[in-house]
């Protein structure tokens, strides 16, 4: 065999290897191991106040309305619930999309807005290195000629992570304050308002990272115990289960969503009361409402009567003075009836009352609904966003702050009345960051950050915070030592 020959052989041999060590290196399996999903979070973002000043201001003279599930906070920030995406440990790169958005209308002539902005399903991202960008679904209508241009996942703003390291991050990832500036195609889906480069309102965020996956020899247990589980639920789901569960009137799984009134819950953590609301009990944050779960109780099928009665608690309290808050009000244990044709909600209504009193109240009726469209399906008797107004006791309730007749966030029931009927989902919302941010004040200087045991996690950028918190692990990722400035105090429906 010639030299040629045989250095032809060997090199085909060294590539063959080659081959298989990287189809080992590179497989599926470990790919996934070393990358993690992200599953629920929230995204803050203002935008820009001055914009949103200008679309209700006297000359736009418009308005902003929420989609998909989208909250407000403060009064002037709004919040996207339910991300999902990518995360790889390795290098820090970071893909998180968020549900919900916001649609601004304005100078209106002719019937139809001169100004008409939607933005939805912002996304995140952060490649390997720090460069970042939000994203964004947007529709708008230009200034200059009227037409709507609709895009998918548009670049809406660059993002400065100068100095922070996403790497190796594992349970609740928290960014806070990061800078925003308006990119090229955000300055065209603005409609032409503003240029690029224009400053916008810092984001904050705070992600799910799942902990690390198993180990190869764990897909065999998994596997095993995978089955019982996806079994159980056919015994109630079977046909001879079936015919019981529609002729049930008992209850004993349900939820209630009411988010109360949304500049209520805007005014309770704006610049003004700079306060909270605790939840207790068994209820939830959704973002635009709370939870109440799980129910009781019954309903008759052939004259619509229902009785259903939820758990939980939520308390508002603000305006602190010293030990005392003025503003002290918790709704706990709410009710929905149905008699007659009529719908009641109904709550216990406990706390102060703006007079220095306290008040103690059970089962008082907050607010009528219609029932009329009130009809099983799928195993569940469900109310979608029905029209409340308050009621001359829910007034009192309040202590006055509305009269009877305010329109209240609308109400959203479901009660199963078949035990294998799954609920409507609540917006995720994922786990609270390390440490959740105190209302602002103009004069007050930002405090760092700690994470459980008492390691500082703050880190500046752009003039602004930004804090990455590891809660599950309390491990630190970023540390920058410039000083932080102090974010705009936004201001709120109610104190307009």
């Amino acid at each position: 065999m010639s030299l040629s020959s045989r250095l032809r052989r060997r090199a085909a041999v060294l590539v063959a290897v080659l081959a298989a060590l990287l189809a080992v290196g590179l497989s599926p399996g470990q790919a996934s191991a070393a990358e993690g999903k992200v599953s629920g979070g929230r995204l803050d973002w203002g935008i820009k106040q001055s914009f949103l000043t200008y679309v209700t201001g006297p000359i736009a003279k418009g308005s902003w309305a929420l989609t998909g599930g989208a909250a407000t906070v403060g009064g002037s920030t709004f919040r996207f619930h339910s991300a999902n995406g990518s995360y790889d440990p390795a290098t820090g790169a970071l893909t998180a999309a968020f549900t919900g958005g916001v649609r601004f209308t304005g100078h209106q002539e002719n019937g139809a807005n001169a100004l008409d902005l939607s933005i939805g399903r912002l996304t995140f991202r952060a490649a390997q290195g720090g460069s970042a960008g939000l994203y964004a679904d947007v529709s708008s209508k230009s200034r200059e000629t009227g037409q709507v241009s609709s895009a998918n996942q548009a670049k809406l703003a660059d993002l400065s992570l100068a100095g922070v390291d996403l790497r190796g991050a594992s349970g609740t990832l928290s960014l806070t304050g990061v800078p925003a500036v308006l990119t090229d195609a955000g300055a065209k889906a603005f409609g032409g308002f503003y240029q690029a480069g224009t400053a916008l309102d810092p984001l904050s965020l705070s992600v799910n990272l799942p902990a690390a996956p198993p180990s190869s020899a764990a897909p065999t247990p998994s596997a095993t115990t995978a089955a019982p589980t996806a079994a159980e639920p056919q015994p109630a789901a079977s046909p001879t289960a079936g015919p019981s569960a529609a002729a049930r009137t008992e209850f004993a799984h349900g939820a209630l969503d009411w988010g109360v009134r949304r500049t209520f819950r805007d005014y309770v953590t704006g610049s003004v009361a700079q306060g909270r609301w605790e939840l207790g009990g068994g209820s939830a944050d959704g973002g635009a409402f709370f939870r109440w779960t799980p129910a009781k109780g019954s309903y008759d099928p052939a004259t619509g009567a229902l009785t259903a009665a939820f758990t939980g608690t939520v308390r508002f309290t603000g305006l602190r003075s010293g030990d005392a808050y003025g503003l002290d009000l918790t709704l706990a244990n709410p009710g929905v009836t149905v008699a007659d044709g009529r719908g009641r909600l109904v709550a216990d209504v406990s706390g102060r009352t703006p007079d220095g009193g306290t008040q103690q109240l059970t089962g008082v009726e907050l607010a009528a609904f219609d029932p009329a469209g009130l009809k099983p399906e799928g195993g569940l008797l469900k109310a979608v966003e029905l029209p409340l107004k308050l009621s001359e006791s829910g007034a009192k309730a309040f202590g006055g702050l509305y009269p009877a007749g305010t329109d209240m966030d609308p109400l959203s029931f479901a009660v199963a009345l078949d035990p294998a009927a799954a609920l409507p989902p609540l917006p995720d919302l994922g786990s609270a960051p390390a440490t959740p941010p105190a209302p602002p004040s103009p004069a007050a200087e930002p405090v760092a950050a700690s994470s459980p045991d008492g390691v500082p996690t703050a880190a500046l950028a752009g003039g602004a915070v930004l804090v990455v918190a590891l809660a599950a692990t309390g491990g630190l990722l970023v540390r920058r030592r410039r000083k932080a400035a102090t974010a705009p105090v936004p201001e709120t429906d109610e104190a307009a």
